[in-house]
């Protein structure tokens, strides 16, 4: 009789493919940086001081250790946005901007960027990626830092 209860039960297992118990999530699982895409699209403006003192120095750094130049940007004028989240609103949050740099060597160049939500170090705070026109020597974003725009 036993023998046909557990024929039975396991046919039914079969059928419904199987149960899998399942648990809720860990300490672990729950306290770890896994939000999602739960962004609050607060990015710093086009105009504020800390992105463009990062472009600043990361485009002296870049200069100095790869193409052993002493070019640095001298100063930022022009400066506007041109979008703000230009996609859905469950994309990371980036605002894009352009201005011209006044370079050290006194040429006035173009310079594209964009300030990115929780794009810095670890997704602690905001990044920014940015691009020089003319001074783009390792082509990341060409042609003529189009790559940079939205």
């Amino acid at each position: 009789m036993w023998r046909g209860v557990w024929a039975c039960a396991l046919a039914a297992l079969a059928i419904l493919g199987g149960v899998e118990i399942t648990q809720a999530a860990g300490f672990f699982e729950k306290n770890f940086y896994l939000s999602g895409p739960r962004y609050s699209a607060r990015v710093p403006l086009c105009e504020e001081s800390g992105p463009l003192r990062e472009i600043r120095i990361n485009f002296r750094r870049k200069e100095g250790r790869f193409w052993n130049s002493e070019l640095a940007i001298v100063d930022f004028e022009g400066v506007q946005e041109i979008a703000f989240r230009p996609w859905v609103d469950a994309a990371i949050p980036r605002r894009f901007c352009k201005a011209v740099a006044l370079v050290s060597d006194g040429v006035k160049r173009p310079v594209f960027y964009s300030i990115i939500e929780d794009g810095g170090l670890i997704g602690m705070s905001y990044g920014v990626e940015w691009c020089v026109v003319g001074l783009d020597r390792n082509l990341a974003y060409n042609p003529a830092c189009k790559m940079a725009r939205p």
